[in-house]
């Protein structure tokens, strides 16, 4: 069943865990997704990242995503990931997704508010949840981002702004990363508490693999209840088809469908796990539907 991204996280708020945000491929690693999640009875958003959007096209993905979660006996958001192009997000708010992330931290402070302001009215208008990001989260994830951190503020900064352009969920810096951490990252969950003593608005961790599961459980215990996922299934994926077309070049076997298995069996597997890292394995009833 299909729902609200802000149901799903205030949600989890209230019961103390928090929902994993997969970004998925293709329809192969969509289903996977939420299979993991009906394995887990546990609620899942599934993001997809503006390139994604781009190869596959919004309609298609659309209709997709509607095909694999409308009958599902979960709740399922569907969410666009980091888009600073204000068009992808308009074409998406018309198709009706969940949620967007408009990701302004590329931009100076002033405008960054402009625009966010802009696009909460345009997805309020058509009931769609904007996650808001102002402050650059490190790390370049396909294609977007920034490896080095251009604009930071104050958590008051950060609650004032959501409150006067009217975001739903909030992507603070807390000492993370996009993509594979190459030394251990200086986590901030006290950032976390600062910020939910200011606003209830859901707060989300962005470059969740390769954290600790104790990682995980302090953030989620400071407040975090959407914890976002790519990197780990991108890993899960392209290992899984390596191993198989190994394989298929040994025994000169040729069976893309056997391929297609087992990566889905792999993506299952790794994302599965999740769920009771964040807590959230058992909550599908009561997350709510729309």
């Amino acid at each position: 069943m299909i729902t609200s991204t802000l149901e799903l996280t205030r949600t989890a708020q209230d019961g103390g865990y928090a929902v994993p945000a997969v970004n998925i491929l293709d329809d192969l690693s969509l289903r996977a997704v939420i299979d993991a999640a009906v394995e887990k009875a546990s609620p899942v958003i599934v993001q997809v990242s503006v390139k994604t959007v781009r190869a596959v096209g919004v309609d298609l993905m659309t209709k997709t995503f509607a095909a694999a979660a409308t009958s599902v006996p979960v709740p399922v958001a569907l969410h666009l990931d980091h888009c600073p192009d204000r068009k992808v997000i308009d074409d998406v708010v018309a198709a009706g997704w969940s949620s967007v992330l408009f990701d302004a931290s590329d931009r100076d402070l002033a405008q960054a508010e402009q625009e966010t302001g802009k696009v909460v009215a345009l997805a309020h208008a058509a009931g769609v949840d904007v996650e808001s990001e102002i402050e650059n989260i490190v790390g370049v994830e396909d294609g977007v981002g920034s490896d080095v951190a251009v604009h930071s503020y104050s958590v008051d900064q950060l609650a004032e702004i959501a409150e006067r352009t009217g975001a739903d969920l909030l992507a603070p810096q807390l000492g993370t990363a996009h993509g594979q951490y190459t030394k251990a990252p200086v986590l901030l969950p006290d950032r976390v508490r600062e910020l939910a003593r200011l606003t209830d608005r859901p707060i989300v961790l962005h470059g969740g693999t390769g954290l600790s599961d104790a990682d995980f459980r302090t953030f989620i215990d400071a407040g975090v209840s959407k914890i976002n996922i790519s990197t780990g299934l991108k890993r899960a994926y392209m290992h899984a088809a390596l191993e198989h077309l190994r394989r298929a070049e040994e025994r000169d076997k040729w069976d893309p469908p056997s391929m297609f298995k087992d990566i889905s069996a792999a993506v299952t597997t790794e994302i599965a796990r999740y769920f009771d890292v964040f807590g959230s394995t058992g909550h599908a009833d009561g997350a709510g539907a729309s």
